[in-house]
Parts: C-alpha cells; sequence; structure tokens
C-alpha cells in the first residue's frame, strides 16, 4: 500500500495538467472500501462516487451530497471531486480555486482539475486510483470522453435544469426563460457522448412567476435536481435504475440551446414586444445582461443603460412614442412603448459608469431632462 501512495504522488506531481490541490489526497483514495482483507468477509462495501462540477450552484450540490453519504446507512461514499482548473486574477497572478474545489478542499474531498476532462493522466488515475462506481456532474463544463464514460460501472449521472429534450445544451435556463417557458424544469440523465442525450432518470417540473430572473431560478433548479439526484443513486446502486431501462429522449421533441452572444443583450423595441424584451430581461440576468441606448436631454452622446428589472404593463399605449416617462404610482417604473404598443416598465437600471438604481432615483439624477430611447444602434458604437 506504501508503494501504491508513492505512485500516486508521482502521477500527481509529473504532470502539469493535473492539479492535485488537495492535501487530503492519500487519505480519500485509498479508500477502507477498496480492497477487502479476504475474501469470506460480507461484502457490505461502499459505492464510490466520484463528483464533476464547477460553479456555485455544483458547489450546494456537492454539500448536499456530501452530507447524505455521511449518514451510517449511506450505501455510497464521495471519494473525489474534479473540477475546472484555478484562474488567475489578472491584478496580483493569484490563482482561485473553482466554488466546487473550494468546498471540497473544505470537507477534506480529492481534487482534480485536469485542462481537459480527455487528459491521458487524468483517466490513467481515475482508472488505477480513484476507480469510481458512479460519477455524478452538475456544470462541470466540459465534455466527457467514451474512456471516462467508459470507467464507473454503474455510468454518470448529470443534473441538467431544463425539461428534456427541450433545451439541449449549455445555457438552458437562460433560453427557456427568454422564451417564456413556464412551466420550467430539471432533469436528471445518464451521461452519453452526444451532449445532453441520455436516458432520463427523472424530472420535475417547476411553475415560475412572470418576473423570475436566472439568478434566483438557477439556484432553486439545482437545489430541486439534487433532491431528485439523492433519490436516484440509491436505486442506480443497486441496479435498479439503468442505462438500459431508464426513459429514452424523444429525438423529435429536441431543442438545442445556442451559445449566447454577449451582442443579444441589446433590446431592439422597434421590432421586439414589451414581453420578448421582459424575457430577455429575465433570461439575461447573469449574463450578459441586457441594455438599450438613451438619448438624455439634448446631450448627443447615446448612454448605454443595462435593464437590470422589468415587467409589462397590462394596458398598451394609444400612441407610439420614444420617450420614456414614470409612472404616476410611488412605485411605478420607467415606461417605454414598444413598436407594436406594448408597454414595458423598467423598474431597476444600471446607466453606463453608474450602480444599479430604482426608477424614481433615476428620474431625480435627470434633473428635469427628457429621455428617449434610441433604436438600431450598433453596439460598437
Amino acid at each position: 500500500r506504501h508503494n501504491r501512495h508513492q505512485h500516486h504522488h508521482r502521477i500527481a506531481s509529473s504532470t502539469s495538467s493535473i492539479k492535485l490541490q488537495s492535501r487530503y489526497h492519500v487519505r480519500s483514495f485509498s479508500s477502507t472500501h477498496l480492497h477487502s482483507s479476504s475474501d469470506d468477509e460480507p461484502t457490505n462495501e461502499k459505492a464510490r462516487i466520484l463528483f464533476l462540477g464547477t460553479p456555485d450552484v455544483a458547489a450546494t450540490s456537492l454539500k448536499t451530497l456530501y452530507e447524505a453519504s455521511q449518514r451510517p446507512d449511506s450505501p455510497y461514499e464521495l471519494v473525489g471531486v474534479v473540477t475546472q482548473p484555478p484562474k488567475r486574477r489578472k491584478r496580483r497572478g493569484k490563482e482561485i480555486a473553482s466554488p466546487v474545489g473550494l468546498v471540497a478542499e473544505e470537507l477534506g474531498l480529492e481534487v482534480l482539475c485536469p485542462e481537459k476532462a480527455r487528459d491521458k493522466d487524468f483517466l490513467d488515475l481515475l482508472e488505477e486510483e480513484v476507480k469510481p462506481d458512479l460519477c455524478v456532474t452538475a456544470a462541470y463544463g466540459q465534455f466527457l470522453p467514451k474512456r471516462f464514460l467508459a470507467t464507473p460501472k454503474f455510468g454518470t449521472l448529470n443534473i441538467h435544469p431544463s425539461l428534456l429534450p427541450r433545451w439541449r445544451g449549455s445555457s438552458p435556463v437562460q433560453r427557456s426563460l427568454e422564451a417564456g417557458d413556464n412551466p420550467v424544469g430539471v432533469s436528471v440523465l445518464f451521461t452519453v457522448s452526444k451532449m445532453d442525450a441520455g436516458p432520463i432518470v427523472s424530472q420535475q417540473s417547476h411553475a415560475i412567476d412572470a418576473n423570475e430572473q436566472a439568478t434566483t431560478l438557477l439556484p432553486t433548479l439545482f437545489d430541486i435536481g439534487t433532491q431528485a439526484l439523492l433519490e436516484a443513486i440509491p436505486k442506480v446502486i443497486a441496479g435498479e435504475i439503468t442505462m438500459e431501462n431508464a426513459q429514452e429522449q424523444d429525438e423529435s421533441l429536441v431543442v438545442e440551446t445556442n451559445m449566447i452572444d454577449a451582442s443579444e443583450g441589446q433590446l431592439f423595441p422597434e421590432r421586439m414586444s414589451a414581453l420578448e424584451c421582459h424575457n430577455r430581461i429575465r433570461g439575461f440576468s447573469m449574463w450578459p445582461g441586457t441594455f438599450l441606448y438613451f438619448q438624455i436631454g439634448d446631450d448627443e452622446t447615446p448612454v448605454k443603460v443595462k435593464v437590470v428589472e422589468s415587467k409589462v404593463l397590462e394596458e398598451t399605449a394609444d400612441e407610439l412614442t420614444r420617450a420614456i416617462v414614470r409612472g404616476e404610482k410611488k412605485k411605478d417604473g420607467l415606461r417605454l412603448v414598444c413598436g407594436d404598443g406594448s408597454i414595458l416598465e423598467m423598474n431597476k437600471v444600471q446607466p453606463a459608469t453608474r450602480n444599479v438604481m430604482d426608477a424614481k432615483s433615476f428620474v431625480n439624477g435627470l434633473q428635469g431632462r427628457t429621455v428617449v430611447w434610441l433604436s438600431g444602434l450598433d453596439s460598437d458604437e
């Protein structure tokens, strides 16, 4: 065993592509359940689970999964965590671990950070040392090669925040809000080589408020998905749920999510309805945000204004205008009339170089100047 640990250190230090960030790696990979000392002992070994994830929502899932694994009756244990490599801070050149990496460190779990999940050293380590029985992924952010998927005997389970096969791809919450979907939902599925195309283990629908934004919806869906995952894992380990008997996806209903481009953040009220603008504001609340150009008073320099919070008014305008005015009531927002006469109310905005402010603060800052929205301005200008 001593030699095996030395070998493990050697693998870890001989490659720059795998950064073993944690000082706990000897303990976690040489699990007490890895080798049984005699053949006639009862096989009450716990299944070995490897977790893959990167952002905050995945860090919360990791904590929940870890807590469940610590219960005495848990049929599984967490043997390690894979996450994206630390990012360098621009100013001081310091490396900052991902949210999942930080939580894994706190929990004393092995952390692997391959540059790419297809790196040979990483895959060797997976097969020879980690030996996962089941892998779990939550917003890991890398393509998993066939060799990876062939390693765990029970397969790889993924939390995907959409009602598959609708919204396969990298930004399902943003696209489902932009499209005005309600209910939205989350799927737990087996991972196959084709993106988000594996058979579905469970799926939960979630009804949302008309003003719900991606910023709050994403964590909610991951929480629901993590609970569904915890219910599924024991059944997968027991062989009750398999790749063969899980629900195949209907390929005729597939909708792919296109990668979001920052330029999509610009609103064009002359050709978008208030509802289309509002749904894009909700969907893009985390990134890239949504914006318009205003002309303030006689100043001919357009001001880029980010729209942070909005709603759609029930009434429509009698006549089209580009003037933006605040409603009469105390809590009313800035009202923008779209090309079809529908009215978007902007409750929180952020002019370039300023902080986020409510409509009242924005109007106070105008000191009586008028505001009109400008159309079709190229975002580079």
